[in-house]
């Protein structure tokens, strides 16, 4: 699937971020020398299309006192994972959750699930809260705490030379 050269200078222009204005979406139709409306109606079309998944704020969680951060890994039946795996991605704590092939021997896990937390301790018992509702279908788990981030953001289109 393509973008029309409109749609991907939106998406160009947006994709780091939306400027903090009371009218953002005004400043990027002023950049791209369209209407407003057209580029709320575009995001719109491409939110619909699955092209675009969301248009959101996306806090650092440093700087809101989450400096507990694990990434919980778990060895789910394979069989129960997808259903198993919407329910944890559900739970208020999960920031996001993903299945990933396992790498056997050495990484049996296939369900990933990130929680951020004030202390080790709260990540931990978000972890057992994890573990209580995925139950027997979870043979093993880990956790990984993070030290520090290595990169912030989310893909970026590049800039096409014309």
């Amino acid at each position: 699937m393509t973008l029309d050269p409109t749609d991907r200078a939106i998406v160009e222009a947006t994709q780091a971020g939306l400027p903090l204005v009371p009218a953002p979406f005004a400043v990027v139709a002023e950049t791209l020398g369209i209407s407003e409306q057209e580029v709320i109606d575009r995001l719109q079309a491409l939110k619909d299309r699955g092209i675009v998944r969301r248009i959101g704020a996306a806090p650092n969680h440093y700087r809101l006192g989450m400096t507990a951060n694990g990434m919980t890994v778990w060895d789910v039946d394979d069989t129960l994972v997808d259903a198993l795996g919407e329910k944890v991605g559900a739970l208020p704590f999960v920031t996001h959750s993903y299945r990933r092939p396992r790498a056997l021997p050495v990484w049996p896990y296939n369900l990933f699930a990130m929680v951020h937390g004030e202390s080790r301790e709260e990540v931990l018992a978000k972890r057992d809260d994890i573990a209580a509702l995925l139950g027997e279908a979870c043979r093993a788990a880990d956790i990984l705490f993070f030290t520090r981030i290595l990169k912030k953001t989310g893909m970026r289109l590049r800039r096409r030379e014309d």
